[in-house]
């Protein structure tokens, strides 16, 4: 039996679905019941997922447990691209290009004095962090109101990494509040202008990390991705955004939005940049490059189907020409397709939706009046989904995740676009590609969720831009552990990408 959709709030079954809605959010306990309009307004943005799930007949068997990948050993043999013995930018000079750069609004709050470089292969690298992951003596807002305002006594786990191997931390990036959306723009510190296309979004949630580096602030920034927040604002404003197998880089001392969908990566200027960070990321104590990668005989799954219907006429262009790139090179391209591709958005609304709620019920209970009204809904939204939908999306989940990997039976690596559309304009709620008007959030994140979803390492490289000047971005993700094969498969594209 086919589901219906979800009423529109303003006629009359969408007020009964109001009603409705109120009396479970009095019965539960939840803040403002009043608010229901609203609510039912947000799930009408999913209702497309949301009649889809439903739809889905549950499969047997256990649900989907995320577990810690741990990166397969770089190479230490062999010939190797060689990593810059020095950065180009001193920490001095990002700590005062931050400040000249205040209407960018790429930082929330910048260190009164740095500390002084440390030894190791990143000394004296300039580096920012997203305001979600901790800084000592630095507080961690998670661009809230609702963000603590007390330094913290001590560094995440991934700040103290790159530490250990001299980096030199010059500020903290505006973000999307909480992480949850993908316009980065903040109630609290202003909307992120993205220096590539100052019309367009940077994207979200890490759309100051990337503006930084687009910039040229800082070569290297630390981000969170959880359904596209590193690749999505790289993709945006025209950099390099890699997102590492899950949990290879701890998440200790970073603010949790959904904790099996969370991942902590590097944006950066190069490939290059973002395979030091990672390098230090993951306790590396030397680092002298990347595996030097032939294109030849390189197997390449070009993700179709779900992944390519729509896009957009440029990006289409862009993915048609790093094929023959990558042909050229000696690579063999086919098609990949994959059975239930087009249940992932449904799988990770109701995960991140779930998860969200869990992590963020008490601060949406004590303190919700002083969240973005974007981010309120959502998390008020959230917390009114069946529990058994979140089982019903793990076993779900697990059955997707079995399905991605026989795509590496015939492939060393996969591709597809970042996004099906350049970024889109400030202020659209919508994006119209071929002819089908997605919500905002849908029609950034659609291609790199199922990454995410996975835990699959995928990397956002640019490649090209449109006659408007908007950076376009290509994806390549690897299978889980295979984190060094994709950065190095990714270095060698970008030295071959259109300038």
């Amino acid at each position: 039996m086919q589901a219906q959709p979800l009423p529109p709030a303003e006629n009359e079954p969408g007020r009964e679905l109001a009603k409705a809605l109120e009396g479970y959010a009095r019965w539960a306990g939840l803040s403002c019941p009043e608010r229901a309009p609203l609510w039912v307004e947000r799930l009408e943005m999913n209702r497309e997922e949301i009649s889809r799930f439903r739809d889905a007949p549950t499969p047997q068997g256990p649900a989907f447990v995320a577990q810690a990948v741990m990166p397969e050993p770089l190479p230490l043999e062999g010939p190797v691209d060689s990593a810059p013995e020095r950065t180009a930018i001193t920490a001095e000079a990002a700590w005062t290009a931050a400040r000249d750069n205040e209407h960018l609004r790429a930082f929330t709050r910048l260190p009164e004095v740095l500390e002084p470089a440390g030894p190791g292969y990143l000394s004296g690298v300039p580096f920012a962090v997203k305001d979600l992951i901790a800084v000592a003596g630095m507080p961690c807002s998670g661009g809230s109101h609702t963000g603590s305002a007390e330094p913290l006594p001590e560094d995440g786990a991934c700040v103290a990494a790159m530490k250990r191997q001299g980096a030199v931390f010059i500020g903290l990036n505006n973000l999307h509040e909480l992480a949850f959306g993908a316009s980065s723009h903040n109630p609290v510190f202003g909307r992120v202008i993205n220096p590539a296309a100052p019309d367009r979004i940077p994207g979200g949630s890490s759309g100051g990390s990337a503006a930084a580096v687009a910039a040229g602030i800082v070569n290297v920034t630390l981000a969170t991705d959880t359904g596209g927040s590193v690749r999505i604002p790289a993709a945006c404003c025209g950099v390099v955004g890699f997102k590492p197998s899950y949990d290879a880089v701890s998440r200790d001392g970073a603010i949790d939005m959904s904790e099996s969908l969370d991942h902590i990566g590097p944006i950066g200027r190069t490939v290059m940049d973002c395979a030091q960070a990672f390098a230090a990321l993951t306790g590396l104590p030397e680092f002298k490059g990347i595996p030097a990668r032939s294109l030849n005989g390189l197997r390449v799954g070009v993700l179709g189907g779900f992944f390519q219907e729509p896009l957009d006429t440029d990006v289409r262009a862009a993915l048609t020409d790093i094929q023959s790139v990558m042909r050229a090179g000696g690579a063999q391209t086919h098609e990949a397709l994959m059975e239930g591709i087009e249940l992932a958005a449904a799988i990770q609304f109701i995960t991140i939706s779930t998860e969200a709620a869990t992590s963020q019920g008490e601060r949406l209970r004590d303190d919700g009046q002083r969240l973005g009204e974007d981010v309120r809904v959502r998390l008020e939204m959230a917390s009114l989904l069946p529990g058994h939908w979140y089982l019903k999306a793990q076993r779900l989940r697990r059955v997707f995740v079995q399905r991605m990997d026989r795509l590496f039976d015939d492939a060393d690596i996969l591709l597809s676009p970042t996004m099906r559309s350049p970024a889109p304009l400030v202020g659209a709620a919508k994006v119209d590609i071929e002819g089908k008007a997605y919500p905002l959030h849908t029609a950034v994140s659609n291609l790199t969720m199922p990454f995410s979803l996975s835990g699959m390492p995928a990397i956002a490289i640019p490649w090209g831009e449109t006659a408007e000047g908007a950076p376009l971005s290509m994806q390549l993700a690897g299978a889980r552990g295979k984190d060094w094969e994709v950065l190095a498969i990714a270095h060698r594209l970008s030295s071959l990408a259109p300038r």
